[in-house]
């Protein structure tokens, strides 16, 4: 284990992305401000331990159990990975699609109309 001291407002980098600053200190407790990127999971340990408990638990679940469920009760929920919400879904395309979304292929994906999707035709002309 690496020690290093700091003191108020002090920094520790770890990689080129990661960045621990000491925040505040009061008596025997120490606040910390973290600035990772968003792919990084930050967690305090005890919480880290519940999530990777929880999906031990979640891992047991076996199909044959939940058919075995009583009618109209919902299977347990799955604990997402922490940062996601329930309605999180990755977007994808169907197969054979290309992948700039233009409608030249069969089940290509269309892009939703709106700012920064409108085209070419809709950008406006030069400052009068």
């Amino acid at each position: 284990m690496l020690v290093l001291s700091r003191q108020r407002d002090e920094t520790i980098m770890i990689g080129d992305d990661i960045e621990i600053t000491v925040v505040d200190i009061r008596g025997d407790k120490v606040r910390l401000g973290i600035t990772a990127p968003t792919t990084v999971p930050v967690h305090r340990k005890e919480v880290y331990e519940a999530i990777q408990r929880e999906n031990r638990e979640a891992a047991k679940i076996r199909m044959e159990d939940l058919a075995n469920l009583p009618a109209g009760a919902k299977p347990p929920a799955v604990p997402m990975r922490p940062g996601r919400s329930a309605g999180h879904m990755p977007l994808t395309r169907p197969q054979g699609a290309p992948i700039n979304g233009t409608a030249s292929a069969p089940g290509a994906i269309k892009p939703a109309p709106g700012p920064g999707n409108a085209g070419p035709a809709a950008s406006p002309g030069p400052a009068a």
